[in-house]
C-alpha cells in the first residue's frame, strides 16, 4: 500500500509540474535564416558553451553546446527554447544572467525553427 501511495504522489507531482510549463514561443523568421556556422556557434560559445556551463569538458546537466552535432541534438529539445526564452516551468538560461537580447533570441529560435542548418 505504501508503494502505491508513493507512486501516486510522484505521478501527481509530474502531472502538475508538466502542466505549469509555458508554451514555446514561435518567432517570425521572415528574412532570417541563421546557420550554425554563420551566427549560432558564436552565440552558443559566448552564452552557453562557457567554462562551467554547457561546454565540452564538464557539460552542466549533460547538455553540451560546444559542437554542431551535439548542439543540434540538444537544441531540438523544448527545454532549450523554453530556457532561453525564460518561460515558466523551464530553468532560465543563461543561468545567473539576464535574458539574451531579442536579436540573439531571434537568431537561436529561427535556427531551431528552420531545422538547425549547419
Amino acid at each position: 500500500m505504501k508503494k502505491i501511495t508513493v507512486v501516486t504522489a510522484v505521478l501527481m507531482t509530474v502531472m502538475v509540474w508538466s502542466c505549469t510549463k509555458d508554451s514555446i514561443t514561435t518567432v517570425d523568421c521572415t528574412g532570417t535564416a541563421p546557420t550554425y556556422t554563420s551566427a549560432v556557434k558564436a552565440l552558443l560559445d559566448s552564452k552557453c558553451a562557457t567554462s562551467g556551463c554547457h561546454g565540452a569538458s564538464k557539460p552542466a546537466s549533460g547538455l553540451d553546446y560546444s559542437a554542431y552535432a551535439i548542439a543540434k541534438t540538444n537544441a531540438a529539445k523544448d527545454n532549450f527554447r523554453g530556457s532561453i526564452q525564460h518561460l515558466s516551468g523551464y530553468d532560465a538560461m543563461p543561468k545567473g544572467a539576464s535574458k539574451m537580447s531579442d536579436a540573439d533570441l531571434k537568431t537561436l529560435n529561427c535556427w531551431v525553427q528552420n531545422g538547425m542548418p549547419q
